[in-house]
């Protein structure tokens, strides 16, 4: 207890965020990117936008077809520069778009992290339904092999059903 006696708090800043986006899940990223583009604006840092191209959610037909592919890089690459738009638009100054193609996860924790060096991760999660209220399979792999820190944020929407989970549980 004589360190925590001693103990003052600090300050502490981000200098580069990254915010991970699902595109397939609007819902949970849309807080997480409000979240982020915040932050960055508040400190004037970087923002680096991600996308993962998930490679798993095509079938083997669709991934042996070059126009496939073709089409939803095109795809995620027109969504990805609109999430960077919009954070122009909000006032953050310093925006790169990132983009991957494989399983989210490792594709951010292996590959993005190390070449953009964030020390914050932003992460919307998509919460599981049912008894047993669960983080998402990306966020829930990121929060524990991310190197650096990682926030999880979820959505109105989620954290009301929780509260709501709570409640009902608690009144058993």
């Amino acid at each position: 207890m004589e360190d925590l006696a001693s103990y003052q708090v600090g300050t502490m800043h981000y200098s580069r965020i990254l915010i991970a986006v699902d595109d397939d899940d609007f819902v949970s990223s849309r807080r997480a990117f409000d979240y982020a583009c915040t932050v960055a604006k508040i400190y004037n840092i970087p923002l680096g936008v991600a996308m993962v191209l998930e490679t798993g959610d095509m079938n083997v037909f669709q991934s042996l077809s070059p126009e496939t592919l073709s089409d939803w890089r095109e795809n995620i690459t027109r969504d990805l520069n609109t999430y960077c738009e919009k954070a122009r638009e909000f006032g953050v100054l310093d925006v790169q778009p990132l983009l991957a193609e494989g399983n989210p996860g490792r594709e951010i924790a292996e590959k993005l992290i190390p070449s953009f060096k964030p020390d914050l991760l932003v992460i919307g999660s998509e919460t599981k339904s049912g008894r047993r209220k669960t983080l998402g399979t990306h966020a829930a792999y990121l929060a524990r092999y991310a190197s650096c820190s990682v926030i999880i944020v979820r959505s109105d929407a989620q954290g009301a059903a929780m509260i709501k989970d709570i409640k009902h549980d608690t009144a058993k």
